[in-house]
């Protein structure tokens, strides 16, 4: 049997094929990247969840793909991490979540790009990825991501340049004392997540003027910081993964239109979509 997963810093989706190609589990555990999370931390959230510590010994391969695994020593921390919980499997693959957003979105040449707790883009030629631009992670990039827009949240409420009907109702949604904050951001573990939750009051509210033109801001951001740098953009289509994308379709199309750029396919959770890639391209292989 073949364990798949899809994490990023806030969460990981786990599904369990058998060698028919068909589901045997689906679950999830809290977010293991480990370009942010310590080892303490990372085996700590693998070996909470049940569902994985009842089937851990009937593992075979695990292929995991996630945030924080695009550079070798985070890579194989989490790999040996990985390797010492399910002790029977003799392949543990660690990949980085743009290779599993490529494979979750298209099998053709394309430009795919992850709007998630971070965000990220590489371009596609069919058989290998590349990336324009290295990723710096959450406090230099992540343009139009969770915490990208959490900061703008945060900061807008303090420099009271949000509307005061908002604004009430962010203050009834969060706390927002000045001493929480900065102790979430400078103090604790993880802050890029702590600034991702607030994102979700955007689209758990009502669409309004105000969130149009900060969705619209850091979208322009993103597409012009991280797709018009391929210059495959004119001929391929741009794929998007993530649940700020799928939100998000109506103002990608927007600011993607004046440049003649062809939106693809926009996939909320890439984890459905591997699952196909997988017994499609690997099982059935």
């Amino acid at each position: 049997m073949i364990l798949i997963a899809d994490g990023g810093s806030t969460k990981c989706d786990w599904i369990l094929l058998d060698n028919d190609g068909e589901q045997v589990l689906k679950t999830r555990t809290k977010g293991l990247n480990p370009a942010v999370f310590k080892e303490p931390v990372l085996e700590e959230r693998l070996a909470e969840n049940p569902d994985l510590s009842e089937i851990k010994h009937k593992i075979e391969k695990v292929h995991f793909y996630g945030a924080g695994c695009g550079t070798p020593t985070p890579r194989e921390l989490l790999r040996s991490i990985i390797a010492n919980y399910f002790t029977n499997a003799d392949e543990v693959l660690v990949m980085e979540d743009m290779v599993a957003a490529v494979y979750a979105a298209t099998t053709e040449p394309g430009i795919v790009c992850i709007l998630g707790t971070g965000s990220n883009s590489c371009y596609y030629d069919g058989e290998n990825i590349h990336q324009a631009v290295d990723s710096l992670g959450y406090i230099l990039m992540d343009e139009a991501s969770g915490n990208y827009f959490g900061k703008r949240l945060i900061r807008d409420y303090y420099y009271k340049r949000m509307p005061p009907e908002i604004a009430e109702s962010f203050e009834k949604k969060f706390d927002l004392n000045s001493d929480t904050i900065k102790m979430n951001l400078y103090r604790k573990d993880n802050p890029n997540t702590y600034l991702a939750h607030f994102a979700e009051f955007i689209f758990t509210s009502e669409r309004n003027g105000y969130f149009y033109k900060l969705l619209h801001e850091g979208i322009s951001d993103f597409i012009h910081s991280r797709v018009l740098s391929y210059p495959q953009v004119s001929n391929v289509p741009v794929h998007f993964i993530g649940s700020i994308a799928y939100f998000s379709e109506d103002i990608i199309c927007a600011v993607a239109q004046p440049y003649g750029i062809k939106i693809g396919n926009i996939v909320r959770r890439p984890i459905d979509a591997l699952i196909d890639y997988y017994r499609k391209n690997v099982i059935k292989a």
